[in-house]
């Protein structure tokens, strides 16, 4: 009877042992799933948290230098035709060289245009800086709005003072330095036809320069330019010492001797032949590198690259007039007391030549060089023998 006692008292004290064990076993994970409740809670906060920091404070710091490049994409999205074929209301850029050419290179495929557009020509003067000339010139483009564009390039240091109602107002594009005979002139030349490129309206290249006056009014001129069917581009084979005396062996494979041409810097061009001298990659560096004094590349340089490219577009002579009489390496400047109507008489002299394959007797439309003090006697003159 001791001993069932015993037994019992033993189990007695076993069982609450059992039930205390199976209590803890089934209360630990119930912990830890509170545990786990908390942190996923925790995890949860502190990542609405995140978020709303991030957004708060990228929205203050992030947004406002975002939205000035996103402006322009939408800007450019809304833009219609006029955008691309309007002519630049500003002729300074920041643009390089070889950033320019390239743009101006650019050239639409369809060749008829989806709009009235009426051809211009591009008057390009090439200057050291004023225009002295430019009363002369106001008067020739009067009443003639709408068919030409002015673009000058003078030497960078130059601050053009026209008025607000002149038309070289704001005309002066971004420009280097020259030298003559260096290739620094054929560069300000390819700048000057790169600028003009930018306007689609811009048919007709006329190089200039500040000593140039025309020989006839605008009407005259703008139809003998436009009704042509060649561009006037001197260009012609010279076997003596100041031709192919000039010639570098050095400029093989890309331009033999029998291709070499001399001519006038002063030309008249079309639109693709503009092309062309904006274009160049091939013959450019040949004569940057073997044209130097004394070989002046700005009297080789186009006539021979364009002549290679396109002879058949060519009327090999220049439209500009020069007086080469008084010998030297420069022609004639003509200053106040040269001007009279004897010599306006012999420059406007009638010559035989050829205009679209017939005979014309119209040869020059512009002339050089005149001097500043030759302005008053020219301006007087102009009505009566220039026709404006």
């Amino acid at each position: 009877m001791q001993s069932r006692i015993v037994i019992m008292e033993e189990n007695k004290d076993k069982d609450p042992l059992v039930v205390v064990r199976t209590n803890q076993t089934r209360a630990l994970p119930q912990r830890l799933l509170q545990l786990l409740m908390l942190f996923l809670f925790l995890c949860f906060t502190f990542s609405v948290a995140s978020i709303y920091m991030i957004k708060y404070f990228r929205f203050h710091s992030i947004v406002p230098a975002i939205k000035p490049s996103l402006v322009p994409c939408i800007e450019e999205e809304s833009r219609n035709l006029g955008g691309w074929i309007n002519p630049p209301s500003n002729l300074l850029h920041t643009m390089s060289d070889k950033e320019l050419l390239w743009r101006a290179s650019m050239v639409p495929r369809i060749k008829k245009y989806p709009f009235k557009r009426v051809p211009k020509i591009a008057f390009m003067f090439l200057t050291k800086g004023p225009l002295p000339l430019a009363p002369i010139w106001e008067r020739f483009f009067k009443g003639h709005k709408g068919l030409y564009s002015i673009h000058i390039h003078s030497l960078p240091s130059f601050q053009a003072d026209f008025p607000a109602s002149s038309v070289f107002y704001k005309r002066q594009i971004p420009s280097q330095v020259t030298e003559w005979g260096k290739m620094s002139m054929c560069d300000a030349e390819r700048r000057l036809v790169a600028n003009a490129l930018l306007d689609i309206s811009n048919e007709w290249f006329v190089l200039l320069s500040e000593s140039c006056i025309p020989l006839y009014n605008f009407n005259v001129i703008y139809k003998y330019i436009s009704r042509s069917k060649h561009s006037f581009v001197g260009a012609f084979d010279d076997p003596g010492p100041y031709g192919r005396g000039r010639y570098d062996e050095n400029m093989l494979p890309e331009v033999n001797i029998s291709q070499w041409r001399k001519g006038s810097q002063w030309f008249e061009m079309s639109r693709k032949l503009a092309l062309y001298i904006v274009e160049d990659t091939k013959f450019y560096p040949k004569f940057a590198e073997f044209c130097r004094p004394a070989c002046y590349v700005d009297e080789h340089y186009f006539p021979t690259m364009l002549t290679i490219q396109a002879s058949n577009l060519l009327a090999n002579r220049s439209i500009t007039w020069v007086d080469w009489s008084r010998g030297g390496a420069h022609p004639a400047t003509f200053g106040k007391s040269d001007i009279t109507e004897e010599f306006m008489k012999r420059m406007l002299e009638r010559r035989s030549c050829m205009y679209n394959n017939r005979n014309t007797s119209m040869f020059y439309l512009f002339a050089r060089k005149f001097a500043p003090s030759a302005l008053e006697p020219l301006f007087l003159l102009a009505p009566k023998y220039l026709g404006f």
